[in-house]
């Protein structure tokens, strides 16, 4: 019989998990070697106290992604974990106070809409076509396959998609056009948000990403009874049955290389020998640590782009409950452009940030103690370069609390039982992702979707890549897809 082939994988991530459980299904040696204790990536789980807090990613969309992935092995994700689909995505304070209800059936938000706002229903449910419409025509091309690989543009779908690129919408920016269809500033506003999803700003990223409202209006917002941190450990349970080994807590510290192919990888125990080597973690890091290659084109190329927004986390176990508040909550700023200025331009946290508060106690009553809610509080955030995020940090908390009083109308700081932060500069020593970007590079740019890194090495034999900073990009369901392209990839190639 012929010996297995060998892949190790740098990183434990969505990405890293959905490349080790389709090639062990394919009958490769699975090895997984992960800095922290834990599966998962920046979707880890926190204990404080009596609380438990998701520290990463809080909403599940494109549920039909993981699903495939379970699938593609004879596996049910219901077996494994359990999603409930919300009736309220999202709760949404304005600073004028207005409310709105961020409904999971598109019909009962455009009347929502109608209701509170001076915009129409028929403009929701317009806006929502033209959401369906561009997700149809890019999907194909932009997540589901290797932008790289000369296969894909033999493709009918992604002919289709290449033909009506002028129906992309990537002339113009988001904000341009929704203010097309729009008329109400706090509608803009809501839909302008939909650029954080990916870590950029709405008043330069391509309107090509208004994609992403038809992922959670038309497809579906779901959460997790146990919180979203269940999800990567759902995957690791089924790579482990499928004979994937883990090795936590044994960082990868160089990448072996002869004659110009990846060899294997060298951790504090010695060298490990692979057929092929795959990297889920950051790509320049990849280069310019792991294998000693500052001069790799896409090293240089990662230096010049932007990169993505990161994120500012406040952990606040609250002793007492808010029925007001739903599992998401958004509570907007009041200029939304100086926002972004203050993120992109001046990378200083902004001085009125729009505020998200998530709480899964409101799902899984075990999160917290009786009477009390957990409370995952973050904003928007520069990238790392250096600032002094204890002044940051406590600037920031002073204007979260006050908006989060002015809004909610009672005092919530005295509400907090025990509190701790997670900033860019940690987010950065955790994961490995430069300057604590939370999606690898920004989309702020018409080719930002073309920069991404490859799911293949060229200058590397036997080397790939897979996670938020690889092509098709940041996000859960983008990081397991960025698996699943590299996984049919080296089925192709090796």
């Amino acid at each position: 019989m012929n010996k297995a082939k060998r892949v190790v994988i740098i990183g434990a991530g969505f990405g890293g998990l959905s490349v080790a459980i389709r090639l062990a299904a394919q009958g490769w040696k699975v090895d997984v070697y992960e800095q922290q204790s834990y599966a998962g990536g920046k979707a880890g789980s926190l204990k404080l106290g009596g609380y438990r807090f998701d520290r990463g990613p809080s909403l599940i969309t494109m549920r039909e992604v993981f699903a495939e992935l379970f699938e593609s092995v004879g596996r049910r994700l219901e077996d494994y974990v359990q999603f409930e689909q919300l009736d309220t995505v999202c709760s949404y304070f304005f600073s004028d106070g207005t409310e709105l209800a961020s409904r999971g059936n598109p019909e009962d938000f455009a009347r929502e809409v109608a209701a509170k706002t001076d915009d129409s229903a028929e403009s929701v449910r317009c806006f929502l076509k033209y959401s369906r419409g561009i997700y149809k025509k890019t999907a194909e091309l932009f997540l589901m396959h290797s932008l790289h690989d000369w296969a894909t543009y033999f493709k009918p779908q992604v002919w289709k998609g290449l033909l009506s690129r002028g129906k992309l919408d990537a002339r113009r920016s988001m904000d341009t056009a929704i203010r097309s269809f729009f008329q109400d500033p706090r509608m803009r506003q809501f839909f302008n948000r939909y650029a954080t999803y990916n870590g950029s700003d709405p008043y330069q990223v391509p309107a090509t990403l208004n994609i992403i409202p038809h992922v959670e209006y038309n497809m579906g917002a779901y959460a997790s009874k146990t919180g979203i941190y269940a999800l990567p450990q759902a995957m690791r349970s089924l790579a482990e049955e499928l004979g994937v080994e883990f090795h936590f807590e044994q960082p990868v510290e160089k990448i072996s290389v002869q004659n110009g192919r990846a060899t294997g990888v060298v951790t504090a125990s010695g060298e490990v020998s692979a057929d092929i080597v795959l990297s889920n973690i950051d790509a320049r890091r990849t280069y310019e640590v792991l294998l000693q290659d500052p001069e790799a084109p896409y090293a240089q190329r990662y230096r010049q782009l932007e990169a993505s927004s990161s994120g500012l986390v406040f952990f606040w176990g609250m002793k007492s409950s808010y029925p007001e508040l739903t599992v998401n909550n958004i509570f907007f700023s009041r200029d939304y452009p100086a926002e972004f200025k203050s993120l992109f331009s001046e990378l200083r946290c902004p001085d009125d940030p729009t505020v998200y508060v998530n709480i899964t106690s409101k799902l899984a009553p075990g999160d917290a103690p009786e009477g009390g809610e957990n409370w995952f509080v973050l904003v928007n955030a520069p990238r790392n370069s250096g600032q002094d995020w204890a002044s940051e940090t406590a600037r920031t908390r002073e204007r979260v609390l006050a908006r989060l009083e002015q809004a909610l109308g009672r005092s919530v700081a005295n509400d907090i039982a025990v509190e701790e932060v997670l900033t860019p500069a940690h987010i950065e020593e955790e994961t490995g992702s430069y300057y604590g970007s939370l999606y690898g590079i920004s989309s702020n740019s018409k080719t930002a979707a073309f920069l991404r890194h490859p799911a293949r090495s060229r200058r590397y034999g036997g080397l790939y890549f897979c996670g938020g900073s690889v092509h098709p990009g940041g996000g859960m369901p983008l990081a397991v897809l960025s698996g699943k392209i590299a996984a049919d990839i080296i089925k192709k190639k090796e």
